[in-house]
């Protein structure tokens, strides 16, 4: 007997059970997968807006530094300009003094020659003009030549071992003839090249002049060592910047018998700038040097800080209106 066939119905009941779940499953991950788009979407926009701040705030602080930098800039080519004109004015300066070094080196043999002298010239006061007849003129004079023609004298004084050892005495002697060219002035200054006072008590003033202040002068001189590097550079500078006034007339006497500096040249430069051209063309201070030799043997010649001495004294007391006496014997008075 045959079996009937059971007819299969496409559409059954657990079919259609399975259709429904698979969709559902598939609704519920898209579902899940949108629950977390708009966080992540707005955590990305703060994200992005922060790091175009941090860009911007970047933006501007480098904008400003470059601001600072070429005002900088600017800075150091207004600067640079400068300097190149200021260099090439010294430049200049420095190729006239360059000249007159040659000139003065060329003479170098016979620096040490005392009847080199030369007479200077100046415009005297009535209160010097008065004094000239009393001015001692004599053949063996030690300052011959250098007429009276100041009211206030300052001394400039290597006390250096060299000047100590060798020279001492006769810086007393020429001292004392110096001042005995002068029978009256209205003021004394003393100090050694590094512009240490003799007399203390009267720094930044003026030494009145009598023949007991000369005598002490004289006397204190003997046992007068402070410091020297050998340098007049620094007293001059010093004296001219501290006493120089408009209404006075002064020179200033520098004994010494080496420069230990590296630059002749330099040490003309500063002191042109201290003691400038007055209206007339003259210096404000005349300025002599009296030189003496380092040591004293026969036949040998003098060393080089002795020379570059000679050569810059030369080259001073001839710009400003000065007269330099240079001592090559020692056994001479």
């Amino acid at each position: 007997m045959r079996r009937k066939r059971r007819n299969v119905e496409a559409f059954s009941l657990s079919f259609l059970d399975c259709i429904c779940c698979g969709f559902g499953a598939i609704i519920l991950l898209l579902v899940l997968s949108k629950i977390y788009e708009p966080v992540i979407i707005e955590k990305t926009q703060d994200d992005l807006e922060s790091l175009i701040a941090i860009l911007q705030q970047e933006l501007f602080e480098i904008r400003g530094e470059t601001t600072v930098l070429n005002r900088e800039l600017e800075d150091v080519k207004d600067q640079t300009s400068d300097t190149k004109l200021r260099l090439a004015r010294l430049q200049g300066d420095l190729s006239e003094v360059r000249g007159q070094y040659a000139a003065t080196q060329r003479e170098s043999e016979s620096t040490f020659d005392e009847g080199d002298l030369r007479r200077t010239k100046q415009r005297l006061t009535e209160e010097m003009r008065r004094l000239q007849p009393y001015y001692r003129r004599a053949d063996d004079d030690a300052v011959a030549g250098i007429p009276v023609d100041s009211e206030y004298v300052i001394f400039v004084i290597d006390t250096s071992g060299s000047m100590q050892q060798f020279n001492w005495g006769r810086a007393i002697q020429k001292l004392t003839e110096t001042l005995d060219v002068y029978p009256q002035v209205k003021g004394i200054q003393i100090m050694n090249d590094n512009g240490s006072y003799m007399f203390k008590q009267y720094a930044g003033q003026w030494i009145p002049d009598s023949p007991g202040r000369r005598e002490a002068i004289r006397n204190t001189m003997r046992t007068w060592r402070p410091f020297s590097d050998s340098n007049p550079a620094d007293g001059i500078i010093y004296a001219i910047s501290t006493y120089w006034s408009p209404e006075k007339k002064i020179s200033i006497y520098v004994f010494g018998d080496e420069f230990s500096g590296r630059s002749v040249e330099a040490v003309v430069r500063q002191i042109d700038a201290v003691n400038r051209l007055d209206e007339d063309g003259n210096r404000m201070v005349r300025i002599h040097a009296v030189g003496f030799p380092f040591f004293f043997e026969p036949g040998r010649q003098p060393s080089d800080t002795t020379r570059r001495y000679a050569q810059l004294m030369r080259i001073l007391t001839e710009r400003n209106g000065g007269t330099f006496v240079a001592l090559s014997d020692p056994n001479r008075s």
